[in-house]
């Protein structure tokens, strides 16, 4: 199933602790940073507390970063975030694509500190701006392919 071309768009940028989320508008030109999910270390995703934070946005599609190595091959967090986008397909029923989400936490470190200098304490911040770096990216690649 592939992602509609208008509607909002969700991003996950996943973790093993924090789970930034992102939103595009409707008309799928900006992304915006929405929120940080935390989950305890080892513990599943957060199925009930992304689901009651994405659904009053009536979302069209959503896109999970896929941490890929820096070589491009897929390790074992790559492999765990296909399995969160496969959970988040069958609870949602809505499509789901990945994307390659590598450098997308070092941009959003670069982009706080060009505001005011400083990341200590705001590792939320940094996550959810992260998805909005994941989905803008997805979102520029697909008005490139029109």
């Amino acid at each position: 199933m592939t992602i509609p071309r208008t509607g909002r768009v969700i991003a996950v940028d996943w973790g093993a602790v924090r789970l930034g989320l992102a939103a595009s508008d409707e008309t799928q030109l900006l992304a915006s940073p929405i929120a940080t999910l935390t989950r305890r270390p080892g513990k599943r995703f957060p199925m009930a507390s992304f689901l009651a934070r994405i659904e009053p946005l009536a979302p069209a599609g959503i896109v999970v970063g896929l941490p890929l190595e820096s070589s491009g091959d897929e390790g074992a967090s790559a492999a765990e975030a296909r399995r969160v986008a496969e959970a988040i397909s069958r609870r949602t029923a809505l499509p789901v694509a990945l994307w390659d989400e590598r450098m997308s936490t070092a941009r959003a470190l670069a982009a706080i500190r060009e505001q005011d200098g400083s990341t200590r304490g705001r590792k939320e911040d940094v996550d959810a701006l992260a998805a909005a770096i994941i989905l803008q990216h997805f979102l520029d690649s697909r008005r490139r392919e029109e």
